[in-house]
């Protein structure tokens, strides 16, 4: 009997795969679970419907990130903070300030999660600061510190 999984189980498969079940395993324990369901046309079409949404949903998502890409490498956010007589900063730039001055400058919300620092910066001058955006998209952000 073919079934679509709605769970993922151990040694038998993952959510939404379509897998050929014993009669008895699927109307004993996987049915009455509610781990699976019986895969009729109308059910097999259902779960295709979601297979594409989801492609749709990622096609879109990344397309909105190469957008974002493309406008934050074109941008520099300028950040001035309080330095010694040797140009050495009082404290450090961290990815929270960076957000919140490309939020104010740019009106662009990046998360500050998504800024990846090594280290905060404690010198002045122009640094590149990256920004991941999606899976494989990074953007190059210009910020300068004085």
């Amino acid at each position: 009997m073919k079934v679509i999984l709605l769970q993922d189980i151990k040694g038998v498969g993952k959510k939404d795969d379509v897998i050929n079940a014993a009669d008895g395993h699927a109307r004993n324990f996987l049915f009455p679970k509610k781990l699976a369901i019986e895969a009729t046309k109308d059910s097999l079409a259902k779960l295709q419907g979601q297979k594409d949404a989801v492609v749709r949903k990622k096609l879109k998502e990344a397309e909105e990130a190469l957008a974002l890409k493309n406008v934050l490498e074109s941008k520099v956010i300028k950040i001035t903070v309080k330095k010694g007589d040797t140009g050495k900063l009082f404290g450090s730039v961290t990815s929270k300030e960076i957000s919140e001055a490309l939020a104010s400058q740019e009106n662009i919300v990046v998360d500050r999660k998504k800024i990846a620092l090594d280290d905060p910066i404690k010198t002045t001058g122009t640094k590149q600061v990256d920004v991941k955006l999606y899976t494989d998209i990074t953007a190059k952000l210009t910020v300068e510190i004085e």
